[in-house]
């Protein structure tokens, strides 16, 4: 049996962060959950591993309700972080944002209420940050211009491919009532990525970890940083806890792409070996 690792190091590494839900400075959301210090927390946890992704993913409901004051706290915290690990930083809009602040002190923009979408170069892979929010809903839909404009992008490939970061994810929502928080023709938009060099889909909205596929290609849902579903509950039921948080790692191959959760918070030890002495135990 060979001793050689079968894949490669990966050629791209991202860090997929969603629904951080900063409310306004000196508050608490749901007067127990402190949304900064959550975030805080996973950026000290994160540093000590010593890596190194390419970019920060953020898919979406940054602030709770939009307030100007939880963008430009954020803002602070995530840019000295992402500037310490040598990342970019990707925003995508969420159904808790409001566009016009989230252009001005996210992406020094002044475009206002237009849909916010962008493409990132990122060391040959593209990232596309797509809006699917719908002004005062909590449900998703894409315009037939975004549509549009997507199909103008994805026409030539990227050198990488392609990875789409949109708020709401083209899957199976397991909360009640669907119709109100799924994105709307999920059809539509297996067809609108169907035989591009769209690699995988990101995305956040559900406050849990999900993964599923569109038109075959894959998905992964970040769990959220501020509360999370507790899915133990009687069907038709909506529980939120301040516990299981999380976020993603995805790793990029040339043949797949790989996502891995990980949990935020200190927990206790229970052995660690360095890799030097792993190979000589298994040896």
């Amino acid at each position: 049996m060979s001793d050689t690792a079968q894949h490669p190091p990966a050629s791209h590494f991202i860090l997929h962060i969603s629904d951080t839900h900063f409310v306004g400075d000196g508050e608490l959301l749901f007067g127990s959950v402190d949304s900064d210090a959550n975030l805080r927390r996973l950026f000290a946890e994160f540093a000590r591993s010593g890596a190194r992704p390419d970019a920060i993913v953020f898919t979406g409901d940054l602030a709770d309700a939009g307030q100007e004051d939880a963008y430009r706290r954020l803002r602070a915290l995530v840019e000295p972080a992402a500037a310490a690990i040598g990342a970019r930083v990707i925003w995508v809009m969420g159904n808790h944002d409001v566009r016009t602040p989230f252009r001005e002190l996210l992406l020094d923009s002044d475009a206002g209420e237009a849909s916010v979408d962008a493409v990132h170069e990122v060391n040959g892979l593209r990232i596309v940050a797509l809006d699917s929010t719908v002004p005062g809903k909590h449900h998703g839909e894409i315009t037939d211009a975004q549509y549009a404009w997507l199909a103008g992008v994805l026409a030539e490939p990227a050198p990488h491919g392609t990875l789409i970061a949109l708020h709401h994810p083209p899957v199976p929502s397991l909360l009640e009532p669907l119709e109100l928080v799924e994105l709307r023709d999920q059809q539509r938009f297996a067809d609108a990525i169907a035989g591009t060099d769209v690699r995988a889909v990101l995305g956040g909205h559900l406050h849990y970890n999900s993964f599923s596929t569109v038109g075959g290609i894959p998905v992964s849902v970040a769990s959220a940083t501020c509360y999370t579903q507790d899915l133990n509950v009687p069907f038709g039921h909506l529980r939120g806890r301040d516990g299981a948080q999380g976020f993603n790692l995805v790793h990029l191959y040339g043949d797949r792409v790989l996502h891995t959760v990980v949990p935020i918070g200190e927990t206790i030890a229970v052995d660690e070996l360095t890799t030097a002495q792993l190979r000589s135990w298994l040896a």
